[in-house]
């Protein structure tokens, strides 16, 4: 097998994938496909001949039983794993918890796909109150409330990444380590475009399927 320092894996599907919802900073949890998807991952690799020194996921539990599932099947519970909340998925604002459907038949296709697709135009922001404020959320009760969103669009997904990129994962591959980065499609995203200097335009057509290896490094 060629040298590598770093694989990337998008979370198994959610229960919140399985039924069409739009689903961002909501802690959903892995559905069943979405277990099944996590394993064939972690038995992928095991097959290919992949292990790891460190690895890197969000706070929500989706990423995180993903990479234990890898885990699980590489054998690899002993290294070290560091969950941090700048890889969580794009903050989807208002539109968390909506039905993806009933939104565009709402507000028209073309409006919902802007919101989606567009890399620099958010969807609208999360009331204060709502339920699915992160600023209610004991995950981020140590957080500076101003730090965290109440919506976001790819750039700013790019922007809230990357910090934690250079500050926490390029010293882990400088150093020599294998690193495995098991996140969410639009965290992951944002990693891949910094990685490939993927333009404005083409990273908003690329598309991370649920639980597979979807990027290594050299």
């Amino acid at each position: 097998m060629a040298a590598y320092k770093l694989v990337l894996v998008r979370h198994g599907e959610s229960e919140w994938n399985q039924k069409n919802l739009f689903c961002g900073w909501y802690d959903a949890d892995l559905s069943e496909k979405g277990l099944t998807e996590a394993k064939k991952a972690g038995q992928w690799l095991k097959e290919k001949g992949y292990t790891f020194d460190v690895a890197f996921t969000s706070v929500l539990k989706r990423a995180v039983k993903t990479l234990n599932s890898i885990q699980e099947e590489l054998d690899l519970h002993w290294i070290p794993v560091h969950r941090h909340w700048r890889l969580n998925e794009r903050m989807y604002g208002a539109l968390q918890g909506k039905n993806k459907s009933e939104t565009a038949a709402k507000y028209g296709e073309d409006q919902v796909k802007i919101w989606r697709r567009a890399y620099d135009i958010p969807p609208p922001e999360l009331e204060q109150s709502s339920e699915y404020n992160p600023r209610n959320d004991p995950k981020y009760k140590n957080l500076d409330a101003r730090v965290l969103p109440l919506t976001e669009c790819l750039k700013d997904t790019v922007e809230r990444a990357l910090p934690y990129w250079h500050d926490a994962i390029v010293p882990a591959i400088r150093s020599g380590q294998k690193v495995l980065v098991a996140a969410h499609g639009n965290s992951l995203r944002a990693l891949i475009k910094y990685l490939d200097k993927v333009s404005d335009d083409e990273i908003v057509q690329l598309n991370l399927p649920t639980g597979n290896k979807i990027k290594e490094k050299n």
